[in-house]
C-alpha cells in the first residue's frame, strides 16, 4: 500500500497505540477505529456485570450517543431537555470523574421518535478536538471542542434537516475532513465535508430524492481504492471521500436507512440494510462504476435484515439483529442463514472482542456469542438498566453507556494510558 493511501486511512482516528508487546487501541468514534465494531486487542473482559465494574458514573440528562475513548479521556453526549441544551461530557477513564461538561448548542427541540433522544449521534475525536453534530429545531449544527479542556473552537450551521424521527447521525473523520450526512425528508438534504481546523466547507453534495438517513458513512479501501459507502437519498452509493465524487450507486432498496454499512474482506462484499418502509439486507460487490443495481448485488435477504443496530462481520460470518428480537447468523459469502436465536430487541450495535460477539439488548441483557455454523452462547449478564448505546473498547477496558450511567469494565488502570502514536496508523 502506498504512502498516500496509508495516510488517507485516518478514518475517525484509526490509531493504534503500542505499549510494550501489548497492542492497545483508541476508540475514537462510532463503532471504533475501523468503524465496524471490531477490536484487535486480546484478553478483554466480556463480563459486563455491574457488580464487577471498575466504576460507574451517572450522566446528567438523556442521550443515546455511544462513548468514545482516547488516552485518559472518555467522551459522550447528552441532552438536557428542560434547558434545551445539547451537551458534551468528558470523563477521566481512570476514575470515572467528570472532567468537564460543556454546552455545545442551546435551542429549540426537534420532533423525535419516542426511542430517540436529542443527543443520539456519537462524537468523534482526533486526539486534539472532539467533533459533534446536533439538530436544533430544523437546523443542523456542527462544532469542535478542545479534548483536554472542553473549550469550543468553532461552530458552524450546516443547513436544514426535516424528519419526524429526529436526528442521530455521527460525524466521521478522513484526512483533514469531518464528514457529515445530512440526508432528511426535504430538498435541502446534503453530504458535507468540513475542515477539521476551522469548520469551513471543503466539499458539499446536494441530494434530490428525499431519502432520510441515520446511518454513518463507512470509509475503507475496497477494490483497490479508498471508498466512502453511504446509505441515504433512497440509494446506496460509493464516493471518493477526498472530493465527494460519486463512484457507483445501487438503487433503494427502501426509503430510509439507520444501519451503518460493514465490509467483509474475506467475502469481498459490503453489507447494508434499509430500515423503512421495508427492511432489506444487501450484499454488494465494491468494484462497480455508475449504476450497478442490476450487476453488483451478490445476494439479498429480508428475514434477518436489521432496522436499527448495525451488523458485525466475524470471520466468514455476518451477525445481524432483527427488529423482531432474533439474532441471525449468515454465511457472509453466500447469504445462507445458518441460525437464528431469540435475544430480545436491540438498539445497540454488536462488537467483536477476541473472537466473541457481544450484544446488549434494550433491557440491558448482555449476550456473549461464539460465531459459528451453530448458535453457541458463551455467557449472559444483566446490566441492570436499559441501554441503546453501543460499547467502546480501549486498552483492556470496555465502556458501556446505559440510560443513566456510564460503566467501565476490565482491568483497573494504575498508570496513564499510552497515547496513540501516528506511526501506528493501521487500516485493518
Amino acid at each position: 500500500m502506498n504512502r498516500n493511501i496509508v495516510f488517507a486511512l485516518l478514518l475517525g482516528g484509526l490509531l493504534t497505540a503500542v505499549a510494550g508487546t501489548t497492542q492497545a487501541e483508541a476508540w475514537p468514534g462510532w463503532r471504533g477505529p475501523r468503524a465496524d465494531g471490531t477490536c484487535i486487542e486480546k484478553n478483554i473482559t466480556t463480563n459486563w456485570d455491574p457488580a464487577e465494574a471498575v466504576w460507574k458514573t451517572r450522566i446528567p440528562g438523556k442521550g443515546h450517543g455511544s462513548p468514545i475513548v482516547w488516552g485518559d479521556y472518555v467522551c459522550t453526549v447528552t441532552g438536557i431537555d428542560a434547558s434545551k441544551e445539547r451537551v458534551l461530557v468528558c470523563l477521566d477513564r481512570n476514575s470515572g470523574k467528570i472532567l468537564w461538561q460543556q454546552t455545545v448548542v442551546k435551542g429549540p427541540l426537534e420532533k423525535l421518535h419516542k426511542e430517540n433522544s436529542y443527543a443520539s449521534g456519537t462524537p468523534v475525536t482526533d486526539g486534539k478536538r472532539v467533533y459533534v453534530v446536533f439538530r436544533v429545531g430544523d437546523n443542523l449544527i456542527a462544532a469542535a471542542h478542545d479534548l483536554a479542556t472542553g473549550k469550543q473552537l468553532w461552530q458552524v450551521p450546516l443547513g436544514t434537516h426535516k424528519g419526524m424521527w429526529g436526528f442521530s447521525n455521527s460525524p466521521v473523520l478522513f484526512k483533514d475532513k469531518v464528514i457529515i450526512d445530512g440526508d432528511g425528508e426535504d430538498n435541502n438534504s446534503f453530504l458535507i465535508a468540513l475542515s477539521r481546523d476551522d469548520g469551513k466547507t471543503l466539499w458539499r453534495n446536494d441530494r434530490s430524492n428525499k431519502g432520510p438517513s441515520y446511518s454513518a458513512p463507512l470509509i475503507r479501501e475496497m477494490a483497490g481504492k479508498v471508498q466512502m459507502i453511504q446509505c441515504g437519498d433512497r440509494c446506496v452509493s460509493s464516493f471518493d471521500p477526498d472530493t465527494g465524487q460519486q463512484l457507483w450507486t445501487v438503487d433503494g432498496p427502501s426509503k430510509q436507512f439507520v444501519v451503518t454499512p460493514v465490509y467483509s474482506e474475506s467475502a469481498g462484499l459490503i453489507f447494508v440494510s434499509s430500515s423503512w418502509p421495508k427492511t432489506k439486507l444487501l450484499a454488494i460487490k465494491p468494484d462497480g462504476k455508475g449504476n450497478v443495481t442490476e450487476t453488483h448485488v451478490a445476494w439479498s435477504d429480508t428475514k434477518g435484515a436489521p432496522y436499527t443496530p448495525s451488523m458485525i462481520v466475524a470471520g466468514d460470518f455476518l451477525i445481524t439483529l432483527h427488529r423482531g428480537g432474533n439474532a441471525f447468523c449468515y454465511e457472509a459469502g453466500t447469504g445462507e442463514v445458518l441460525w437464528k436465536e431469540k435475544l430480545g430487541r436491540h438498539h445497540a450495535s454488536p462488537v467483536l472482542i477476541d473472537g466473541r460477539v457481544c450484544v446488549i439488548n434494550d433491557d440491558g441483557q448482555v449476550n456473549v456469542i461464539k460465531p459459528g455454523r451453530k448458535f453457541e452462547r458463551v455467557a449472559t449478564y444483566e446490566m441492570g438498566e436499559s441501554c441503546y448505546a453501543s460499547p467502546a473498547i480501549s486498552d483492556g477496558q470496555v465502556f458501556v453507556k446505559g440510560f443513566e450511567h456510564l460503566f467501565c469494565f476490565g482491568k483497573q488502570v494504575k498508570q496513564p494510558q499510552t497515547k496513540p502514536d501516528k506511526r501506528w496508523f493501521k487500516f485493518n
